[in-house]
């Protein structure tokens, strides 16, 4: 070998490994820190980042040669992290979004399941037509939550979704429950949905906002629906297509309440941090149900054990209030929620306001001349307890309590024999109660359930009468013990039956007590109830129609008396975009609100629950047919509903006459048909709705004079308008409320006093003005990072300050002279809102 090619072939390998040295040096990885600090310096730019996020990533050096995006660019896929460009000059390190993919199917049928809420903490989605979703994950520690109406919740680590390069296919199990099925979305706003069954369902956890109010008011937001309203504003006197509120079955997770409000009915007395849904029933209720002859509002909490820590503390212009959500364990989890008034260290206007409003034409705000009143305070709150835990994949067992009160106290002072006497009359509500549910699922198609409850409810006043030197105690108390049994089999995908026996037992008590001159009256009476119910639910292969039939057999032990209730509803989809819904059912209930005098608990609270004794008091019993059709396309909802009930059993003492009425006491009944319409078209970020209801309802007394007239609740014609938008984590809603004017009681002209007593025309021939009231209310939403975020609010009721007459009645004033006195409603009335939560 000569030596010139050896030369040459010592050239060739120097530079050949020489190069690769060179280059293996240029790119031997380099501190992504470091890469950041010699590009700031070299394009004169900045970059943010959190330093836990660059420690310990490593990249290889760029081309400075190279434009500065696309070298950071080139950094981005290195270090697989986000390069935001904010300005310019600064650029944003963030972590890579990553995502996850599947697709949703039924375990039994196989069939894809659309419109299945997907969440990952606060983030979610749903599920397309066919079955499929894609959800942003953070890492894959995260867990994803699927949850469906009528299947088991289900829960995954994002892990199980990287597994192969494939969206996943994941089956949910039918839950044994099975519940209802939604069949009408966003009804009226997002979270407000119609169900199979025919009720409708408002799921706290997916609403949106209403007019007017700043918090999820449970009692306030059934109002949004047709053919239910209030005819004084209060949520203590709901009325359902013409029915009186203690015809309503007010139910908290299975347990009966007799009470519903706080300041004495201006707000909703259940936290609406801790009742996450709402079910409203007009007609056709389960067989399971009992009571509430006009119609049923039933509030649900959380029911799957909470494996994260989350809760929310805040504060508004009537209240503050917290609740927290712990788990204890994987098989476990606590929650507790509490609300406080805030008028002991402020009174705001909102306060003002509502206290205004339940005074009106009571002793607080009209004593006699000669007494003066002093020192007048209230005080509210309510406290919720519940423990879920699941010993094994086939028990649940959850424990819930409650705890309400509210009261008013003030000082009555006056001068007797030339010294000044003070005495204080208070009234105080409170309600109580408990409940243990126990189910087990013994196979995938066969379940039992036991639940009991205890619910006290007491009504306490102490009138003090300094002239007359004399103090009226007044007192009404409800105890109620309720048993259920139930089973439930489920025979085929399409087919359910469920079989049951019911227990109740209600004490009411009602105690009069004078120390001067000695009078005590104490009232008290017990009923026993036992029912066996039967129900079968039928649904077709596709879904489309949907048939509930039930039957329920109570016998009242004191009376020796058997009521058969007969409960029908049936839904059926057609032609894509229509549904037809028919309802039926007949019940019956054992209690009653009374009015005996108007003057009763110092005018605030004038209503005692009684029980029938089946001779004056008698048994409630209804009958209550209707029928709608609705239509849904591209966003527009047409929905028409007609109906007829029938109510036998009523007293006038129940139904809070003020006319020549007031003091009479007779049994009888009443009707009401009618219609309820809705048009909703949804809007991009929004939706808008208008709706109507028309009633007629008319009284039948045969022992009184005029044998039938218009009901105290007959409200001809109602009318919401209202629309919510949704713009950059901004929402707002605006809302109008008008209705004709509900029928009163006026003299004679003329001829207004006989004989020193009223001289009456036609039970309620006369009508009010009309009611007119425009709401608006706003949130905004900040995000603090993956887990916090804070609410702000604001919210006006009246916004035009309108003067809407509630209630007209007449009286006689100390020279025979006649008095015309009125209620009116809230003025404009503000209210705010601050909440932070965290999950």
């Amino acid at each position: 070998m000569s030596k010139n090619f050896i030369i040459l072939l010592y050239v060739f390998t120097l530079l050949f490994y020489g190069t690769d040295t060179i280059a293996q040096e240029v790119q031997k990885p380099k501190a992504l820190t470091q890469v950041l600090n010699e590009l700031q310096e070299r394009f004169g730019i900045q970059f943010n980042y959190a330093s836990t996020l660059v420690d310990g990533v490593t990249v290889s050096s760029p081309d400075f040669s190279l434009p500065l995006k696309t070298a950071v660019a080139n950094l981005s896929i290195q270090s697989n992290l986000d390069f935001v460009f904010v300005t310019e000059s600064i650029v944003s390190i963030k972590k890579k979004k990553s995502t996850i993919c599947g697709y949703l199917k039924d375990k039994l049928t196989g069939e894809l399941l659309p419109y299945v809420t997907v969440q990952n903490g606060t983030k979610g989605t749903l599920t397309k037509e066919d079955g499929y979703f894609e959800l942003d994950i953070n890492t894959n520690s995260d867990v994803i939550q699927i949850r469906h109406i009528g299947h088991a919740t289900l829960r995954k680590e994002a892990a199980y979704f990287n597994l192969s390069n494939s969206c996943e296919i994941l089956y949910l199990v039918p839950d044994q429950e099975q519940l209802a099925e939604i069949v009408l979305y966003d009804y009226l706003i997002r979270g407000v949905d119609k169900l199979d069954n025919g009720s409708f369902q408002i799921d706290f956890n997916k609403f949106t906002i209403l007019p007017g109010l700043i918090e999820r008011d449970v009692l306030h937001s059934v109002q949004a629906f047709p053919g239910v309203q209030s005819i004084d504003e209060t949520v203590s006197n709901i009325n359902i297509r013409g029915g009186s509120n203690d015809q309503n079955l007010i139910s908290w997770d299975d347990i009966k309440m007799y009470q519903s409000g706080h300041f004495f009915g201006l707000i909703s007395m259940y936290n609406p941090n801790i009742t996450h849904k709402v079910e409203l029933r007009k007609n056709g209720s389960s067989a399971e149900e009992t009571d509430g002859v006009s119609g049923t509002i039933a509030m649900q909490t959380e029911k799957y054990v909470n494996s994260d820590l989350k809760g929310s503390i805040g504060i508004n212009l009537l209240d503050g209030n917290g609740y927290i959500d712990a788990p204890l364990g994987k098989k476990a989890s606590i929650q507790v929620a509490a609300r406080k008034s805030i008028s002991d260290f402020l009174e705001t206007p909102t306060y003002s306001e509502y206290f205004k409003r339940i005074t009106q034409e009571t002793e607080i705000a009209n004593n006699s001349f000669s007494v003066t009143n002093s020192n007048v305070s209230f005080d509210f709150y309510d406290t919720s307890f519940r423990l879920l835990f699941n010993p094994s994949d086939k028990d649940y067992i959850r424990l819930n309590f409650i705890h309400t009160a509210n009261r008013v106290s003030f000082n009555e002072s006056a001068e007797v024999s030339g010294v000044e006497e003070i005495r204080e009359s208070n009234l105080n509500q409170t309600s109580i109660a408990g409940g243990i549910q126990y189910k087990r699922n013994w196979t995938q198609n066969f379940a039992t359930e036991v639940g009991i409850y205890e619910t006290d409810y007491q009504l306490k006043g102490s009138n003090a009468n300094i002239i007359e030197n004399q103090r009226f105690e007044q007192k009404n108390t409800v105890s109620e013990t309720g048993l259920r049994l139930k089973a439930q089999l489920k025979i085929g995908p399409q087919t359910k039956f469920t079989n049951g026996y019911q227990f109740v037992e209600t004490k009411v008590s009602n105690l009069d007590d004078v120390d001067d001159p000695r009078y005590l009256l104490l009232e008290a009476e017990v009923l026993r109830v036992h029912a066996l119910f039967s129900e079968i639910k039928l649904s077709s292969k596709n879904r489309a129609a949907h048939l509930n039939l039930g039957m329920r057999l109570n016998y009242l032990d004191k009376f020796k008396k058997q009521i058969w209730e007969p409960r029908l509803s049936f839904n059926y989809g057609f032609g894509q975009h229509f549904n037809l819904e028919v309802l039926g059912e007949f019940k019956h209930q054992n209690t009653s609100q009374v009015i005996n005098f108007q003057n009763d608990f110092l005018g605030i609270e004038k209503r005692r629950w009684q029980l029938s004794n089946n001779e004056t008091i008698p048994v409630i019993t209804s009958k209550q047919v209707s029928m709608g059709l609705s239509y849904n396309q591209n966003g527009w909802l047409a929905n028409a509903v007609s109906f007829y009930k029938k109510i036998n059993g009523i007293t006038t003492q129940s139904q809070g006459f003020q006319g020549r009425y007031e003091f009479t006491r007779q049994a009888g009944a009443y009707d009401a048909y009618g219609a309820d319409l809705l048009i909703r078209k949804q809007l991009q970020n929004g939706s808008t709705w208008i709706s109507y209801s028309y009633l007629n309802s008319t009284y039948f007394f045969k022992e009184l004079p005029e044998a039938s007239f218009p009901s105290n609740f007959d409200v001809n014609h109602a009318l919401t308008v209202g629309a919510n938008y949704t713009l950059n984590r901004f929402l707002f809603a605006l809302g109008l409320n008008w209705h004709s004017g509900k029928p009163f009681t006026k003299p004679v002209v003329n001829n207004e006093v006989v004989d020193g007593d009223i001289n009456f025309d036609h039970e309620n021939r006369s009508r009010q003005e009309d009611y007119l009231r425009l709401d608006f209310s706003a949130r905004h939403q900040f995000n603090w990072g993956e887990s916090t975020r804070l609410q702000i609010g604001f919210a006006l009721w009246n916004v035009l300050n309108r003067d809407n007459t509630l209630n007209s009645f007449y009286r006689l004033d100390s020279t025979d002279n006649i008095q015309k006195v009125e209620q009116s409603s809230l003025g404009i009335t503000p209210n705010a809102l601050i909440k932070l939560i965290f999950n």
